[in-house]
């Protein structure tokens, strides 16, 4: 009886708009008992060529071209069709399921949108039919993993595709390494992003948001955006390096043009070894203990040098990776970076997600579990950060209410006092011996 009670009666969806005012995908799933499950996915602005790809119309005469249409008739006609009757209790089967759907390498068909969302939408209403929080079911999909709160890494500054390309980095991020709960760190960010602002809007600086919410100031230099998240953790009463460090994600496969890393702001053009040793620089002279994207997503070979030039520094690969469990792979067997991001969409499915940070966890690889610049108000990724106990939270600034969900659900989850705070022991510290890469 419970197994046909926790069987899919119902697949809905609908096209809702992102943070960015952009069209998006909410499915909606619903079981024989009642269980109703609901999920929204995101949508990336700086994307790697290698993600699941999202459907869109290109219909030019609704929302430029970005509609998302014919996604949301794929959940509500082939997607609904295919699942009706089968058991939610199942996620690996319902996103096989999904997968030889759509039949395509990078799930171009159905779109990465459409699949996700409906993903999502049966692991929500599986949680409901099992009387668990969504953060403990997820934890019954990871094989034992200890569920902890995370870390959060905010951004407070940014440039590239979120701001324009006002400055040539895409985000400066502030990890608040010396907090012992969630809540304080929190407060201690807070207080940071308050700091940052006054310091900008004395010295005549923009404090107006860029899509994650963090301020865009336009610097020329990463060294003056540096000076400024030093100056603004001393300003909060926070001792660098010891209370709050420092995240750069770079972006640069956003800066790499006809073989070069071009920082027009800076008016540099690097190659591979050049833009390696830029970033080097910086993580030496700066508090900086975690560096994402430092190089385009297929420069393999620099990828490897590089992070073996700074030891002791988490090396966040997001383009180069994807949450690709193959891209992983190949990251691991020649020690390329030395961290994952992880955004569901960038999979497409949450069985996929979880089978990616499997890898990365087998390898001693550190995982932060990422929002997108267009979000909603879905809080998804802070149960998953949870349930799978993945180390870190990249979620954007502490400002607008899609990132403020996000926080604000970590908030209520921390009531639950079984929940240990991981804090900087999240971060990575890997040294693994080199090999080389092809």
């Amino acid at each position: 009886m419970t197994y046909k009670a926790s069987r899919i009666a119902r697949v809905h969806a609908r096209q809702i708009l992102d943070s960015r005012g952009r069209p998006t995908v909410e499915a909606e799933v619903e079981l024989v008992d009642g269980s109703f499950g609901r999920s929204c996915v995101p949508s990336g602005a700086s994307t790697g060529r290698h993600e699941a790809i999202e459907l869109r119309d290109h219909n030019t005469s609704q929302y430029d071209g970005l509609g998302v249409g014919q996604a949301v008739n794929n959940v509500r006609s082939e997607i609904a069709d295919r699942l009706l009757g089968e058991d939610a209790l199942d996620q690996r089967q319902i996103d096989r399921l999904l997968i030889s759907l759509d039949g395509s390498a990078n799930l171009s068909r159905l779109g990465a949108n459409a699949v996700l969302a409906t993903s999502m939408a049966v692991c929500r209403a599986a949680a409901v039919h099992s009387h668990n929080p969504l953060y403990r079911y997820i934890n019954s999909l990871c094989r034992g993993r200890p569920m902890s709160l995370p870390l959060p890494m905010v951004n407070i500054l940014s440039g590239g595709a979120h701001a324009g390309r006002g400055m040539d980095l895409q985000d400066f991020l502030a990890i608040p390494v010396g907090a012992s709960s969630y809540s304080e760190a929190l407060e201690m960010i807070s207080r940071v992003r308050v700091s940052a602002t006054r310091l900008l809007a004395d010295r005549g600086y923009s404090v107006l948001l860029a899509d994650e919410g963090g301020l865009s100031p336009g610097f020329k230099h990463a060294h003056e955006a540096l000076d400024l998240m030093v100056q603004s953790f001393e300003a909060a009463g926070l001792v660098p390096g010891q209370d709050m460090a420092i995240a750069i994600d770079v972006a640069a496969s956003e800066l790499f043009v006809n073989g070069r890393y071009e920082l027009v702001r800076h008016g540099f053009q690097f190659s591979g070894e050049e833009m390696a040793s830029f970033i080097t620089e910086c993580v030496r002279r700066y508090p900086i203990i975690s560096v994402e994207d430092a190089l385009e997503q297929d420069d393999w070979l620099n990828w490897q040098t590089f992070t073996a030039s700074v030891p002791g520094v988490q090396v966040i690969g997001d383009d180069l990776f994807v949450t690709n469990q193959k891209r992983i792979t190949m990251g691991i067997e020649c020690s390329a970076a030395n961290g994952v991001l992880i955004k569901v969409n960038q999979n497409g499915t949450l069985s996929g997600t979880l089978d990616a940070m499997e890898t990365a966890w087998r390898a001693g690889y550190t995982t932060v579990v990422s929002a997108r610049s267009g979000e909603t108000e879905d809080t998804f990724i802070a149960d998953l950060a949870v349930g799978t106990g993945a180390g870190q939270i990249k979620i954007g600034s502490v400002r607008s209410s899609e990132r403020l969900a996000k926080y604000n659900q970590l908030l209520r989850i921390e009531e639950d006092q079984s929940l240990e705070f991981i804090g900087a022991a999240g971060l990575g510290r890997n040294t693994r011996q080199n090999v080389a890469c092809n």
